[in-house]
């Protein structure tokens, strides 16, 4: 014998109200890249690689820099920095390039206090570094924390060296690189200038 269904029990039942936020998008907001590293006397920046939209703050952050940072940085004086230049540096090649920036997000708009690169010579199994830091953010561990990424960037990239050109006057950068086991060999085509390399 069948049962017959009881249907009353359903009679009143309640649908609940539409939710208007089940079925709407959410508004998703990509985490802040890179990470926040912390320097010797409490500031903040944030470590991330480099990118297209860098092109203002990087030609900012030149404009800062005293003539002397400028030569140790190049090796050669520059008046200002080239827009063509600019957007070159901040569209790397990622086979051959990297590139990070420190980049202060206290003050609007964000500015790059320091920046550490390196470019890939694959015949050589070597890459050839370069390092900046602003004045006022100097001396508070962020050239050591840029040149240990670069470091452990060409170690992941399976490179027997890393090396760079340094002038005699740059004291600061010739101690660091002392500090990290770096050697030295002076130039007689280039007076005034000394590679240092770190074999890998």
């Amino acid at each position: 014998m069948n049962a017959a269904i009881d249907m009353t029990s359903h009679r009143h039942a309640v649908v609940p109200p539409r939710n208007p936020e089940r079925f709407a998008r959410r508004h998703l907001t990509s985490a802040p890249k890179g990470e926040l590293v912390r320097t010797h006397d409490g500031r903040e920046l944030r470590l991330r690689d480099i990118e297209p939209g860098d092109v203002a703050a990087l030609k900012r952050q030149f404009a800062r820099l005293s003539p002397e940072d400028i030569r140790r940085r190049f090796l050669h004086s520059m008046s200002e920095l080239p827009d063509s230049m600019a957007q070159r540096l901040c569209r790397i090649d990622p086979a051959i390039e990297s590139a990070f920036v420190l980049v202060d997000e206290t003050v609007t708009p964000a500015e790059i206090r320091g920046v550490g690169r390196i470019y890939v010579d694959e015949a050589a199994d070597s890459a050839e570094f370069s390092v900046l830091v602003e004045h006022d953010w100097a001396r508070v561990g962020l050239g050591v924390l840029l040149m240990q990424r670069l470091v452990a960037d060409c170690r992941r990239r399976g490179l027997h060296e890393i090396w760079g050109y340094v002038l005699l006057e740059n004291r600061p950068m010739l101690q660091l690189c002392k500090d990290l086991s770096f050697t030295r060999r002076l130039l007689p085509d280039e007076p005034g200038t000394t590679q240092i390399s770190l074999r890998l």
